[in-house]
């Protein structure tokens, strides 16, 4: 591995989460390192870092090894969402296949408080059936790929929130495009506003989206959480930013980890 700034550490961060953004951003000005971030294409305007980008698919495992063998890419870090488990699955496989590191960035899982009302579910087809036959006022916060679940259960009124219109949505349904992040007062006025007895939501974990759960807690409001997909093990993982930044720093350091 290279270990100067005349041969910088090729990088791929898998991204399009805050804590991706911020990763990239650490790396902005830091000659030790040659990284390219890389998001899936599926929104039109992504939040991108002052970095080299790539959007869109690798083509499976294969396409990911030809693309990191062409780059000469050292390590990759797989920044992604937590419930992007495909390409979780496949960025693990193809480190392995093209002989690179893999530092995955997982933040760790909410967990309820005495206060909360959960009913945890593992999909999004449990959520609508968690939602019960009387009608309820939902909130699905659950972006905008994963409504078809809900229109399986139409006598709800539901409330979307996502950066963008979906263009599959259950009947009697309010679509809001915003963008977070959402301060605890904007989720309180939400809520009340639409008089939402039920919150759908996935198991993001991290800071950036917590204050829903604050604002449930305030208002009483039921909360169906999606828990996470399994994913692929790996030898190195970190739960923030910061920590994926002091990893990278001690490889440069140390050339290698324990």
């Amino acid at each position: 591995m290279p270990k100067d700034t005349q041969h910088p550490l090729k990088l791929l961060i898998l991204g399009g989460t805050g804590e991706a953004m911020e990763l990239a951003k650490g790396l902005e000005d830091d000659a030790r390192f040659d990284p390219v971030y890389s998001v899936a294409g599926r929104t039109r305007k992504p939040r991108l870092p002052n970095l080299r980008c790539r959007t869109g698919g690798f083509g499976g495992i294969q396409g990911l090894v030809d693309w990191i063998r062409a780059e000469g890419t050292h390590i990759i870090i797989d920044a992604t969402h937590p419930f992007a488990a495909q390409i979780s699955a496949n960025a693990a496989a193809a480190a392995d296949q093209a002989g690179c590191k893999l530092l995955a960035l997982r933040r760790p899982a909410w967990t309820p408080e005495p206060e909360d009302h959960w009913r945890s579910v593992p999909h999004m087809a449990a959520a609508a059936q968690a939602l019960g036959d009387t009608p309820r006022r939902v909130l699905l916060t659950i972006g905008q790929l994963e409504l078809a679940a809900f229109c399986q259960a139409p006598q709800h009124h539901y409330i979307t929130r996502s950066v963008e219109l979906p263009e599959t949505r259950p009947p009697q349904c309010l679509c809001l495009t915003q963008r977070g992040p959402f301060q605890l007062e904007d989720e309180l006025a939400l809520l009340r506003e639409h008089r939402i007895d039920t919150l759908v939501t996935k198991n993001s974990g991290g800071d950036a989206t917590r204050a829903k759960l604050e604002a449930a807690r305030q208002c009483g409001v039921q909360v169906v959480m999606v828990e996470r997909p399994p994913v692929a093990q790996v030898a190195h993982k970190v739960p923030h930013a910061q920590a994926a930044l002091a990893w990278l720093h001690q490889f440069t350091s140390n050339g290698a980890f324990a």
